[in-house]
């Protein structure tokens, strides 16, 4: 009986422990060899909490959801339900607890009523004429918390981002393609690992010419061979698979581990083929671990292949990637700059502007199944993609100008905590672009080309 709470419901990992509880503890009471049956009244919260995903027939098909509600179908008659709740605002003001207003639905009451259906017409107070006004005047009171609480079906907690994919719709978007192998038409794989102490998050996807991506896989090192977990709660760590190790020892131990299962393996197409990792990125921007990754990267057998990355914060006010002079000895791309060796520690590392190219993933998983540059997921099982989908939307974009241009900044949501397979598949794809993966059509994409001018207004510059 309403297994979650207000806290608890705001928990994407709280409310998955509770299913597995569920699941396993609590229907597993039988025994084996006997069925048991299972009740549950339950309350939605917020949208995608434990009562949301039961009662939805396509997550939970076996748990025969019935979503009950206190109104089936509302009043028609919106005139004088707006006169109604501006009545009742002013008796409320004046004291007389909304008595002016019930009198005004009694003379107006066969119109008002029009068009409602009620789940439980005797349910309203002593001083209300019916379950519709009982109704309709919890909804004038908090028409958020009625929503969740009498109707099941809570309110958005904000307005949704029309150019972005749901969880679940980026949990849908499959292009049925076994885990593991390349599609066809991929003609390049690249891979990202993200550093955490506990674990390496990482994905490997294949790409098209014109920027269509595949995400062919995506873990953690070690395995944590459970389907929905946190950062915060991995049992299985760096620190238990690489013992007597310290913290930079066991990132270095993890990094030789999962770089040998990746890089050091071929990828198959569907048709035989064979592809290797052209570009493996490893995130170098966790200071506790900065240091380790570029002695990685440098001692690595695979030292051509991986590079150090750091992803940059670059908000409407910092200076855009377009506007840094290009050094001697440096590549530059779309928002992402390789610089020249300097320094003690000897390697080539990549930054990238992180606000652009999240923005530019989740254009490509927004883009339609079939059309050029989508992006989509292996597989044919939408529910095996929960976590990693809640990965890919655990940020939210806000808009902001400054220096004469508007760009997307992106922020972690509170309710979330991991967003690393999220950083992973935003570097596979700067190192796709790294590689010659250019958007067809993606102009507007494209860093402003720098003005034309002469040798003469060269010297002029440089003279002022």
């Amino acid at each position: 009986d309403d297994p979650q709470t207000d806290e608890s419901a705001r928990s994407l990992s709280q409310c998955a422990t509770r299913e597995s509880i569920l699941a396993g503890a609590v229907l597993g009471l039988a025994g084996p060899g006997r069925k048991i049956s299972g009740i549950m009244p339950c309350t939605v919260i917020r949208p995608g909490d434990m009562a949301d995903n039961i009662l939805s027939r396509n997550k939970h098909p076996e748990w025969n959801g019935e979503r009950t509600k206190m109104v089936y179908s509302f009043p028609t008659n919106e005139k004088l339900w707006a006169r109604y709740a501006e009545i009742r605002a002013e008796g409320l003001r004046r004291g007389d607890a909304g008595e002016e207003a019930t009198e005004f639905y009694r003379a107006n009451r066969e119109a008002m009523d029009e068009g409602a259906t009620i789940a439980w017409p005797e349910r309203h107070n002593h001083d209300e004429l019916s379950a519709i006004q009982h109704a309709m005047n919890l909804k004038l009171q908090d028409e958020a918390a009625f929503f969740a609480e009498y109707q099941n079906e809570p309110l958005p907690e904000e307005l949704p981002d029309t150019d972005l994919l749901t969880a679940d719709q980026i949990a849908a978007k499959l292009n049925r393609t076994p885990k593991g192998i390349v599609p066809i038409g991929a003609t390049r794989v690249t891979a990202f690992i993200d550093v955490q102490a506990n674990l390496l998050f990482y994905v490997v996807a294949a790409w098209a010419d014109e920027f269509s991506g595949f995400v062919v896989d995506y873990g953690t090192y070690p395995d944590q061979r459970r389907a929905y977990f946190t950062l915060r709660d991995a049992r299985l760590t760096l620190a238990v698979v690489a013992p007597n190790t310290g913290l930079e020892g066991s990132i270095y131990a993890g990094l030789e581990a999962l770089t040998g299962q990746l890089v050091g393996r071929e990828w198959l197409d569907a048709n035989g083929s064979a592809l290797r990792i052209e570009r493996c990125l490893i995130d170098a921007n966790w200071g506790s671990s900065t240091d380790v990754v570029y002695q990685f990267c440098r001692q690595s057998a695979h030292a051509a292949i991986v590079m150090p990355s750091h992803g940059r914060f670059v908000g409407a006010s910092s200076v855009p990637f377009s506007e840094y002079k290009k050094k001697p000895g440096e590549r530059v791309g779309l928002n992402w700059r390789v610089t020249n060796v300097v320094g003690k520690r000897a390697v080539r590392h990549v930054t990238f502007d992180a606000n652009f190219w999240k923005s530019f993933v989740q254009a490509r998983l927004a883009v339609a199944m079939g059309d050029r540059g989508c992006l989509s997921l292996f597989g044919d099982r939408p529910e095996a993609h929960r976590l990693f989908a809640e990965h890919l939307t655990a940020e939210y974009r806000v808009k902001t100008e400054g220096r004469g241009r508007q760009v997307d900044e992106w922020k972690l949501r509170p309710e979330r905590s991991d967003n690393h397979w999220l950083d992973c598949l935003v570097g596979s794809a700067v190192a796709a672009s790294m590689q010659g993966t250019v958007l067809l059509g993606g102009d507007a994409l494209a860093p402003p080309k720098r003005e034309r001018i002469s040798f003469a207004d060269m010297q002029r510059r440089r003279r002022a």
